[in-house]
């Protein structure tokens, strides 16, 4: 738990909800159509991240026009399953539930030496697959699901949770989900519950960061948004009686997950790139 000085000294971020409601909805409405189609796939955990997109893509294309995959592993909570469903059907939303273990568990027994941290990785691309499958079968885009502080930490998988047509909460700080979420009506089960991307048993996001998601956004937003130096900060989590070498550790996993924010280097053969973006034709 954070001092209350610290919100004097390094304050998060504020939000009107209504506005980035509005803006969030506007946008998933038009990145759906733009790509020409009029459906969405969306993973549903049963975390903040993934019921808060359901929401905002029901309100944006209708709740109808989604599918929601639910992709436990045999060791996933139980719980998870349960408020994963909740979220479903508060939204309106059609849900399947898809086992990874038969699946992931063909590819584990070649791997018998294989880390926990490597099992959580195959999970989440496996997800992806399964997601990119259903897109397929349904003609829909899929949506990510990850916020600002995630991605800036490089709490994410590449090619995993990251692989996504669009990532609608990806400039919102966690403390922003947690707000546009509870405004959005999510069940209280998955506002108060600790966030973890549930893919080994007793897994917690801040737990394994080591940092609460509190703290990282305060850094995080004074570092990036703000242009304050990590020296300035420390200062300010000194006076408030907070831990300094949170910051050490933000900017560490920030700067070593920077290659996860980038798309594939291409080596060109001439000076000049070539652009990969085009622009329709007025005639053909």
């Amino acid at each position: 738990m954070v001092s209350s000085k610290i919100d004097e000294l390094l304050p998060l971020p504020k939000i009107n909800l209504a506005e980035a409601e509005s803006i969030l909805v506007q946008r998933l409405a038009e990145k759906i159509k733009n790509s020409g189609k009029e459906k969405a796939v969306i993973g549903v955990s049963g975390g903040i991240d993934s019921a808060l997109t359901l929401f905002l893509t029901a309100k944006a294309i209708g709740h109808q026009n989604i599918t929601a995959l639910l992709m436990p592993y045999k060791t996933s909570s139980e719980a998870s399953i349960k408020d994963g469903i909740e979220a479903c059907e508060k939204a309106g939303v059609k849900y399947i539930v898809k086992e990874l273990s038969r699946a992931a568990d063909a590819y584990f027994e070649t791997e018998p030496d294989i880390t926990q941290l490597r099992k959580g990785n195959v999970l989440a691309r496996l997800r992806m697959i399964f997601l990119y499958d259903a897109s397929a079968k349904n003609d829909a885009i899929v949506l990510g699901t990850g916020n600002k502080t995630e991605i800036i930490l490089g709490y994410c998988t590449l090619w995993g949770d990251m692989a996504s047509a669009m990532t609608p909460l990806g400039d919102l700080y966690k403390c922003h989900v947690k707000a546009l979420a509870a405004y959005m009506g999510v069940p209280d089960t998955i506002l108060k519950k600790p966030p973890s991307a549930d893919l080994w048993e007793g897994q917690t996001d801040e737990g394994e960061l080591q940092i609460t998601y509190d703290l990282a956004d305060r850094i995080i937003y004074h570092w990036v948004d703000e242009k304050k130096s990590a020296a300035e900060i420390i200062l300010s989590l000194k006076e408030s009686g907070e831990n300094i070498d949170a910051v050490n550790r933000v900017i560490s996993l920030a700067v070593n997950s920077n290659f996860k924010r980038k798309m594939p280097d291409i080596v060109y053969l001439k000076d000049k790139n070539i652009s990969y973006e085009f622009n329709q034709p007025a005639s053909l």
